[in-house]
């Protein structure tokens, strides 16, 4: 599982009974005050046109011409109420462990230039125009009424979505929200929709204001695009030619323009776009993965080679990553994968450097790896060259099916086994370990590496007793 709220989110396939909740709505507030609004009523449009196959993970509804207690004393023998600030009138209501968001409408009023100086109001003296003009996209400024189906559109969102297009009300809205523009770019990649030249001028303008959200709302967003999004490279595009990209990862732009070998019928920047395209969907760590494989060609490039381009890749990575505040497992997993694309296929291989394969790659990550190369040759722009990788696929699924040791927690020893044959050696009762403990798991591990029968504890015994006698000055290292 991931660390985020989104990443937490994005993995499942729960979807909210909106029905429930609006009859209980229905049944409970006057019909007439009652609307759903916003992404719930775009997704309803776009599935009525075929454009998507609604399930909704979310329902949001505004409530009018009712004061803010009385909606609460409504709501409270019903399920939990919880107000989400004072100053909002947004309740949080749940029940039987569903959660949908009620508010009263609200409007915002500019108090100065920077993107965080607004007055808001909201109570029932509030249209519901102003409610939706405060929203970010046209067509997300929508309602439907409860009572009659009827869809509240002053704002031309329903042509918006019909013309698979993302406009803007006012250029404000990105300082309103910077993080808008990628939820922009986003919009743009799971909807396959187009932002208009007045919604790309206006991120153009704004971009740098991007650098004052929070580390951990950008890898929320990134996160989405990357999960949800058939075509991620849409959104990323966007982001480049807004220069929001310039913004966050400056080093994705390296590539730009850097031409790679007869291998490739891409630059540096477009393969990294063409291998994230490649890789199916859902899985955040792999799709990283293949957006920022080859990140670090443009730093080591030499004529038409790109020598430990994986290394340096690897480290870039890591530190665009954390830029972006995701889970430490995320983050690792990630960078272990750009770290170790590059592994060999070739055929004359022993078994026993298959057996090394996986312990270096770990099984938890080895089909994410498999993966990768696979993105990353339809990624390539060329046809596919043989049936190599399939092969070297084939000999590591037959070794795992072997169930090898691959670590020292699979040996038929362990660290107690250790200890005691160091003291039988002459070390004094009371040892309890040094580094030499490890050195010596490490090295039963390459023997059973190279003979997997040899994993018994009678036989490791034996050899026990000769790496434990090993003068100090001849003990290995246990990095290798």
């Amino acid at each position: 599982m991931y660390a985020s709220a989104a990443e937490q989110w994005l993995g499942s396939e729960y979807v909210i009974d909106v029905e429930v909740f609006d009859r209980l709505l229905l049944a409970i507030l006057p019909p007439e005050h009652i609307y759903a609004v916003g992404g719930r009523v775009r997704d309803e449009i776009r599935a009525q046109h075929g454009q998507v196959k609604l399930a909704l993970k979310d329902a949001d509804y505004v409530v009018t011409g009712l004061p803010l207690a009385d909606l609460v004393a409504a709501l409270t023998p019903h399920g939990r109420v919880d107000q989400v600030g004072a100053n909002f009138s947004v309740i949080k209501f749940t029940r039987e462990g569903d959660t949908v968001d009620i508010a009263l409408p609200r409007r915002e009023y500019s108090t100065g230039s920077g993107h965080r100086d607004f007055h808001i109001e909201s109570g029932p003296e509030v249209p519901l125009v102003a409610d939706l003009a405060r929203r970010d996209f046209r067509m997300n400024m929508l309602a439907r009424s409860l009572a009659t189906g009827e869809v509240v559109d002053p704002y031309g969102g329903v042509a918006d979505i019909l013309a698979r297009r993302i406009d803007i009300l006012s250029a404000q809205t990105f300082l309103e929200d910077p993080l808008r523009m990628l939820r922009a770019c986003q919009f743009a990649a799971r909807f396959e929709y187009t932002l208009t030249s007045a919604t790309q001028a206006a991120m153009h303008d704004a971009h740098a204001w991007i650098r004052s959200v929070s580390a951990q709302r950008v890898g929320d967003e990134f996160s989405k695009l990357l999960q949800l999004a058939t075509r991620p490279s849409i959104g990323f595009e966007y982001m480049r030619s807004t220069r929001l990209l310039s913004c966050i990862w400056p080093e994705l732009e390296e590539g730009v323009g850097m031409e790679q070998n007869e291998w490739h019928a891409y630059d540096v920047y477009r393969h990294n776009l063409e291998t994230l395209d490649a890789m199916p969907r859902r899985d955040v760590i792999t799709r990283l993965a293949a957006l920022l494989h080859d990140v670090g060609k443009p730093r080591v490039k030499d004529g038409p080679h790109f020598y430990r381009h994986e290394i340096v890749g690897a480290e870039i990575a890591d530190d665009m990553l954390r830029r972006l505040a995701l889970s430490n497992e995320t983050i690792s997993s990630t960078v272990h994968l750009i770290r170790q694309h590059m592994y060999s296929v070739d055929s004359s291989q022993s078994d026993a450097a298959i057996r090394r394969f996986i312990k270096r790659i770990g099984p938890e990550h080895i089909d994410r790896l498999f993966a990768l190369r696979v993105a990353d040759i339809c990624g390539s722009g060329l046809p596919k060259r043989s049936g190599e990788n399939e092969a070297f696929e084939a000999r590591v699924a037959a070794e795992l099916r072997r169930e090898p040791a691959v670590s020292v927690a699979d040996l038929a020893v362990n660290g107690q086994d250790v200890l005691a044959a160091f003291i039988q050696a002459g070390e004094p009762p009371s040892f309890r370990g040094d580094r030499r403990v490890g050195v010596v798991l490490h090295d039963l591990l390459e023997i059973i590496l190279e003979n997997p029968s040899e994993n018994t504890r009678e036989v490791l015994s034996q050899y026990l007793h000769t790496l434990v006698r090993r003068p100090r000055s001849k003990q290995r290292s246990v990095a290798r």
